[in-house]
C-alpha cells in the first residue's frame, strides 16, 4: 500500500512556499497570515509529513491544553474533515487520549501542548514545533523550547495573526524578517484571496471594530491589541521613556505584591515608591506548583542579592480565608514562616482595572528584570464574545493574568493609593494578631 503525505491535504497557492522553505533546510518558519487562512491545517500536516521523516517527538503548541483538544484534537476543518485523520491510521501504532499523543509505528510521537501547561514537557527533547496562535501563547514556551532545539538541530515554525506591536509576535516578525535563517511569511485577506471585500464589509456590519479587523483580516501591527485593558498606559509609558533602566535606592524600603496562586502561578513584584510619588517597579518574579516555603527563601535570597531592605508584603484579600485542611489561613502560615502580608482591600474587579489606570503613569520599569511583567501588562485582555462580536468587561485567563492581577493587588495596596471613594465600605474584616518582629515584617 502506497501512502503520500500529506494525507488527505493538498496545500492551496499561498501554503506551499512554507513547504518549500522546509524542504530547503529552513530550521525557523514565521507565518503572519490572516484569520480562516487555514493555518492549522497546513502546518499540523507539515509536522505529520516531517515526523515520519525523521525519528522523533513533535510538539504542537496552542495557548492553553484545552484550546488544543478542542482546535486540533477533537477539531475539524470546514468541510468536516477531522485534524487528527491527516495521520495516516495504518502508521498510528497507539493513541494516548489524555495527553493528546499519537505514537507512530516509525518511532516517532506527535504530541498537542499548551502553552500554559509547558511544565508537562520538561525533561523531553523534542526536534520539531510548531507554535500556533503565537501572539496568545505564553512566550515561556519557546524560551524554554529554543535551546534543545538549537542543540538537536531541530526545527520551529511559528504562526498567529498580529495583537499590536506591544505583542511578542511583533517582535519576533521584526527580528526575522531581517535575519536570513529566517523564513516570514505574512498575508493578509487582500493576498490570499480567500474572503472578499463584501466578507470584510459583512463583519463590519455584524459589529466587529476597525482596529480588530485590520488585525484579524489584513495582518497589521498598527493597532494595539484589541481589548487590552492596559495597552494605552503601558505604550505611554514605552514612548516617555518609563521602560528602562530602574536603579535601587537603597534608602527606599522595597515592597512586593504578590498574586498567590495555589494549584497556579504566583507572581511578585518588587517595587519602590519614591517621596515624588513614583513607582518603581525593580523586579518581577514568576513560578509554578510551589510553596509558600518556596517564596519566603525566594525573598532572602534576593534580599541579599540585591541589597534589598524590605517594607510592605501586599498580598490578595481572601489570604486571610482560613483552609478547610489546617483551619489556618496562609496569613498566619505565612506569618509563621517570619513573612508578615499585608491584606490589600478587597474590590470590585472594574475599580481594581480603574485603581491600575491611574497608577500606570506613576510607573517606571526595569527593561531587563520586569520583561514579563511589562509584556503581560500589555497583553492583558477582555474575553471576546464570539456570538455577541463584542468584548465582554471580563478578563481572560491566560498567562498574562497573573502578573496583571499582581499589579491591581500593588495599584489597590500601596500607600497613598487612589481609590473610587465608595470603595472604602469593600475593606476586608479582620482581627490581625499580635506584632511580631520578623525578618520580613513591615
Amino acid at each position: 500500500m502506497i501512502i503520500t503525505l500529506p494525507h488527505n491535504f493538498e496545500p492551496r497557492w499561498y501554503q506551499r512556499p512554507a513547504f518549500e522553505a522546509f524542504d530547503k533546510g529552513y530550521k525557523r518558519i514565521l507565518l503572519v497570515h490572516h484569520r480562516r487562512a487555514g493555518k492549522d491545517k497546513s502546518c499540523f500536516n507539515l509536522m505529520v509529513r516531517a515526523a515520519f521523516e525523521r525519528v522523533g517527538s513533535y510538539f504542537y503548541f496552542l495557548p492553553t491544553f484545552a484550546q488544543a483538544r478542542r482546535v486540533i484534537w477533537h477539531g475539524m476543518d470546514g468541510a468536516g474533515f477531522p485534524f487528527m485523520s491527516h495521520i495516516p491510521q495504518q502508521l498510528v501504532a497507539r493513541v494516548n487520549e489524555t495527553d493528546m499523543r499519537v505514537h507512530l509505528k516509525n518511532g516517532s510521537i506527535i504530541q498537542l501542548v499548551g502553552s500554559d501547561n509547558i511544565d508537562n514537557i520538561v525533561g523531553t527533547n523534542p526536534i520539531g514545533c510548531i507554535f500556533s496562535e503565537y501572539s496568545l501563547e505564553d512566550p515561556n514556551g519557546w524560551n524554554f523550547i529554543r535551546p534543545i532545539l538549537r542543540e538537536n538541530k531541530g526545527w520551529a515554525v511559528f504562526n498567529g495573526t498580529p495583537r499590536g506591536k506591544a505583542n511578542h509576535l511583533y517582535k519576533l516578525h521584526e527580528m526575522a524578517r531581517n535575519n536570513d535563517d529566517w523564513f516570514v511569511q505574512k498575508l493578509g485577506v487582500d493576498d490570499t484571496g480567500v474572503m472578499s471585500e463584501e466578507d470584510v464589509n459583512a463583519e463590519r456590519l455584524a459589529g466587529m471594530d476597525e482596529e480588530l479587523i485590520q488585525q484579524e483580516f489584513y495582518c497589521s501591527f498598527d493597532g494595539g491589541m484589541s481589548g487590552a485593558y492596559y495597552i494605552s498606559g503601558m505604550q505611554d509609558a514605552e514612548r516617555q521613556g518609563r521602560i528602562t533602566d530602574v536603579p535601587h535606592d537603597p534608602m527606599l524600603p522595597v515592597n512586593t505584591c504578590f498574586d498567590l496562586g495555589i494549584s497556579d502561578s504566583t507572581a511578585i513584584i518588587f517595587f519602590q515608591q519614591s517621596p515624588a510619588g513614583q513607582i518603581r517597579i525593580l523586579n518581577y518574579h514568576e513560578a509554578n506548583g510551589e510553596g509558600l516555603q518556596y517564596y519566603v527563601s525566594f525573598l532572602r535570597e534576593i534580599a541579599n542579592e540585591w541589597g534589598y531592605n524590605y517594607g510592605e508584603h501586599i498580598a490578595p484579600h481572601d489570604i486571610m480565608v482560613r483552609e478547610l485542611g489546617t483551619g489556618k489561613s496562609r496569613f498566619e502560615i505565612a506569618r509563621g514562616m517570619g513573612l508578615k502580608f499585608k491584606p490589600s482591600r478587597k474590590l470590585p474587579f472594574q475599580d481594581g482595572i480603574n485603581a491600575v489606570r491611574m497608577a500606570l503613569p506613576m510607573c517606571w520599569f526595569d527593561r531587563e528584570k520586569t520583561e514579563r511583567l511589562v509584556e503581560a501588562l500589555m497583553s492583558y485582555q477582555k474575553r471576546w464574545d464570539k456570538q455577541q462580536r463584542c468584548w465582554r468587561d471580563q478578563p481572560l485567563h491566560n498567562w498574562a493574568s497573573h502578573g496583571a492581577d499582581a499589579m491591581r493587588y500593588l495599584a489597590v495596596g500601596r500607600k497613598n493609593a487612589r481609590i473610587h471613594q465608595d470603595s472604602e465600605r469593600y475593606a476586608p474584616r479582620y482581627a490581625e494578631p499580635a506584632d511580631s518582629h520578623s525578618w520580613m515584617a513591615a
